[in-house]
């Protein structure tokens, strides 16, 4: 079968980072392709990167057909849960992820709402598109879990802020903001900050890197601060560097707490697998008669 490389799918998740392709260059070269790439039809779904480099080398891969696959859409809703459940993908990502699924599902009652007729062939009688099928329970069900902002904060692990402020982004934000972003040089709460400018100040502030965007950051907070009494003349430079510093540490300090609750949402996650584990066990152990496993 000669496999074909959609590029709209492959460009569809952010590609890996030099350093985290080299590092899955250097497991297949050592233990081969263990995980089989994902088909539909002849398309290649998932394993983009496995491919190039089985490609590269000359080495053997499996593939797997994902028959459930009707539309486009459902490759994408697929992809899109796949990827909200890997720990590498960053919380932009994750963000942004979540947000391209209530899209896609709200596109989908949309055209069960308002079905679009199907062109006759000449002579025949008008006929409508299977709306029904457009937008199903699963769909439905699906759709609760990222109708709200806190819906989708809990899907992608995220602050109903977080979500907030990568919708801004997503709005407003310049790609080179954007890039920036996903290279690390900024955080999320900042650079929805940074949105608010023209995208040629944006453009201005990126390339600078981070102790450009920065100083960017800061400017646009001191100037949405309400403008304070004038202190005396002797009194402007101590309290300048006090404000910038306060700005800073508010900043780190928030970026630090949304990181710790990222954490601990998957700490979370793994604890209730942890646990569904040991209840299979259990069962299985009580019909059985085997020893029950030791919990610690």
């Amino acid at each position: 079968m000669d496999i074909v490389v959609n590029e709209e799918l492959k460009a569809y998740i952010d590609p890996l980072t030099p350093d985290e392709h080299a590092s899955l260059e250097r497991s297949i070269l050592a233990e081969g392709c263990r995980d089989a790439l994902v088909l539909w039809g002849n398309v290649l779904v998932d394993g983009h990167n496995r491919y190039g480099i089985c490609q590269k080398h000359g080495l053997p891969f499996n593939t797997v057909q994902n028959t459930q696959f009707q539309s486009m859409q459902d490759v994408y809703l697929w992809m899109i849960d796949q990827h909200l459940g890997r720990r590498s993908v960053s919380d932009f990502q994750r963000g942004v992820l979540a947000l391209r699924k209530r899209e896609i599902l709200e596109h989908r009652k949309l055209e069960k709402a308002h079905p679009v007729p199907a062109q006759p062939a000449e002579g025949e009688a008008p006929a409508v598109s299977n709306a029904d099928e457009a937008f199903s329970p699963v769909d439905a069900a699906e759709l609760e879990k990222v109708a709200t902002r806190e819906a989708i904060a809990k899907a992608a692990r995220l602050s109903s802020s977080q979500v907030a402020q990568i919708e801004k982004i997503q709005k407003s934000a310049a790609p080179a903001l954007v890039e920036a972003l996903k290279a690390g040089d900024i955080s999320i709460n900042a650079a929805a900050v940074v949105a608010t400018l023209p995208h040629e100040e944006q453009q201005a502030a990126a390339q600078g890197g981070k102790d450009g965007l920065k100083q960017v950051v800061k400017q646009v907070r001191d100037a949405k601060r309400k403008p304070k009494e004038e202190a005396p003349e002797a009194e402007e430079p101590a309290s300048a560097p006090s404000a910038a510093h306060g700005a800073e540490a508010v900043d780190a300090a928030l970026d630090k707490a949304q990181q710790q609750i990222s954490d601990l949402r998957a700490r979370v996650q793994e604890l209730e697998l942890e646990n569904a584990q040991l209840r299979l066990q259990l069962a299985a152990a009580s019909s059985q008669d085997l020893p029950v496993p030791d919990e610690a």
